[in-house]
């Protein structure tokens, strides 16, 4: 009895490697094992091509293969019967393919060998069961579900008229609406290098201003590629965003520890795309395996575009935000808070504690220069643009995310110093004594 491929979609989530059988046109056999098996539609698979010379000689004589996938959730075996179609080089499921092998080969630790030559698309003529014993899957997440959730947590998103409520909304309906436990939001660098941590749930430390390299990780390669990564078993690999250690004093490096599990089984990145463009990254990881389905892949996608959008809408009315009136305060009470700033990396360390560094950290201590020589605390969006010290780009600078992450990242460290938002567009300094301000120049 013919099998429909969509009642085996854990066959195809790359947890237990398939096997490819072709015949020459002598009729000798070949055998060898599948990276990855991806389910185009009801009647077609790809299969990834990275090293098989033989299997693709063999293919290009008969145009037939035979394949046995093999679900990680139950151990059930399914044969297809497959005939050739057409070689991808280009093109949605090739880059689909090519991000998930990337992701599979960097939480096993080889790198680059096994980047993906081509996606061969088969037409698959019989899907059929294997005789052997009955094993009671898991419950699935019901596709029409997940899209009512994502659908919901949308709404909640386009409602907020405030870019960190709209991150909120996000990262709430995450946990709330999927109960996805352990998840992050990160947004992607002008300079396109790196993503920084904005926002966490279900984590001990919050890690705001922590990074991920492009291409590095689920995480990384989500952002890079414009694709989603998912990943259902992680037991047998390393963990593919490994925290570092963020330095305590001026000299050791500077950095933020990543969130993450000790030891996930499951992760899903989503890229959070506007215009064609990745502005960022949603991530959820479980200590579950298969914890994420294909719904929860889809869902997650619908979520980043709906942020990403909004993100970009927020971002753009607050440059048009009114002025707040700048008026000079007497020095506050309290000890001194000493800063140091170093020019190269545009670092900051209070009282020796690394905080943060690049374009936060080159606003706060820009505020906290105006302060300590004027009193001024308000400042305004509009103004900081026009402030050519500050060196932000013309075109996109991610102004307003920036200063959520700048106040998150404060509040974290519970430092004597806090950012403040009276109104749209404005930004008011609290500091807990006087500013000390050093600046280190480079060499």
């Amino acid at each position: 009895m013919k099998v429909a491929l969509a009642g085996i979609r854990d066959c195809f989530e790359g947890v237990i490697p398939s096997i490819i059988a072709t015949l020459d046109a002598a009729g000798l056999p070949n055998v060898s094992y599948l990276s990855q098996v991806y389910l185009v539609d009801d009647e077609h698979v790809a299969l990834s091509n990275q090293f098989f010379s033989k299997t693709a000689a063999n293919v290009a004589a008969t145009g037939r293969a035979h394949v046995l996938v093999v679900s990680g959730r139950t151990g059930e075996q399914f044969a297809l019967d497959v005939e050739h179609r057409a070689s991808l080089t280009e093109g949605p499921v090739f880059a689909k393919m090519s991000a998930q092998l990337t992701a599979i080969s960097s939480q096993h630790g080889v790198g680059e060998a096994m980047v993906l030559r081509s996606a061969e698309l088969y037409r698959v003529r019989d899907c059929r069961a294997i005789p052997g014993p009955s094993t009671q899957a898991p419950a699935t997440a019901d596709a029409q579900d997940r899209l009512a959730l994502a659908a919901k947590v949308a709404a909640a998103i386009a409602a907020q008229s405030d870019a960190e409520a709209m991150i909120d909304a996000a990262i709430d309906g995450l946990e709330g609406a999927f109960g996805f436990a352990n998840a992050m939001l990160l947004t992607l660098d002008d300079d396109g290098g790196r993503l920084t941590t904005i926002a966490s749930r279900g984590y001990a430390q919050g890690g705001a201003g922590s990074e991920v390299a492009l291409g590095e990780g689920a995480i990384g390669i989500a952002a890079a590629s414009g694709q989603a990564v998912r990943l259902s078993d992680l037991s047998r690999g390393r963990r593919m965003a490994a925290a570092v250690r963020a330095g305590s004093a001026p000299g050791a490096e500077r950095s933020v520890p990543l969130p993450g599990l000790d030891a996930p089984q499951s992760q899903l990145a989503a890229p959070m795309v506007s215009r064609g463009k990745v502005q960022g990254v949603l991530f959820a990881e479980s200590a579950e395996r298969f914890r994420f389905g294909p719904a929860d892949e889809e869902a997650l996608v619908l979520i980043g575009g709906q942020l990403a959008a909004s993100l970009r809408l927020a971002e753009l009315e607050a440059r048009e935000a009114g002025v707040a009136a700048a008026k000079a305060e007497p020095a506050p009470l309290g000890a001194d808070v000493r800063v140091k700033y170093f020019v190269h990396d545009d670092s900051l360390f209070l009282d020796d504690a690394y905080l943060i560094k690049g374009v936060p950290g080159r606003l706060l201590f820009h505020f906290l220069r105006v302060f300590a020589e004027t009193g001024r605390r308000d400042f305004t969006n509009r103004e900081i643009r026009l402030e050519t010290a500050l060196r932000l780009p013309e075109l996109k600078d991610n102004l307003e995310t920036r200063l959520i992450l700048l106040r998150r990242r404060l509040d974290e460290k519970g430092a004597p110093i806090r950012l403040a938002r009276p109104g749209r567009g404005q930004i008011r300094l609290e500091v807990d004594g006087l500013p000390r301000l050093e600046i280190v120049e480079p060499g």
